[in-house]
């Protein structure tokens, strides 16, 4: 299994109402972007979140999220987030809602001509 799909239901329930959503397999996982920019995914059974880098350094002191290190080094403004943070709707609405407002915030990504 490269990712929870339940979880990946849940979070297309999350964002149905938003546009602009896409979805890429991204890391191995599935990953949902906005404006060309990833805000959040599934790996394995992790949510993974794009935060501003600075309030990620704050967030580390939550219960159960760690720095996203999928490469071997930690990647600034990335988060996993464990299933036991996710439990309920409203906390998994929160962690994706953190992660929109952020990625909102930032310009489209240039798409590279051929």
């Amino acid at each position: 299994m490269a990712y929870d799909e339940a979880l990946a239901k849940r979070i297309r329930k999350v964002v149905a109402a938003k546009r602009g959503i896409q979805e890429k397999p991204m890391f191995g996982g599935l990953s949902f972007l906005l404006k060309g920019r990833m805000f959040c995914g599934v790996l394995k059974e992790d949510l993974v979140v794009r935060v501003a880098p600075e309030e990620g350094e704050k967030l580390l002191q939550k219960a159960h999220v760690r720095p996203m290190d999928f490469t071997g080094r930690p990647m600034k403004g990335f988060l996993y987030v464990a299933a036991q943070a996710t439990k309920s709707d409203k906390n998994l609405a929160e962690w994706i809602g953190r992660s929109l407002e952020f990625v909102s915030s930032l310009p489209a990504k240039k798409s590279k001509k051929k």
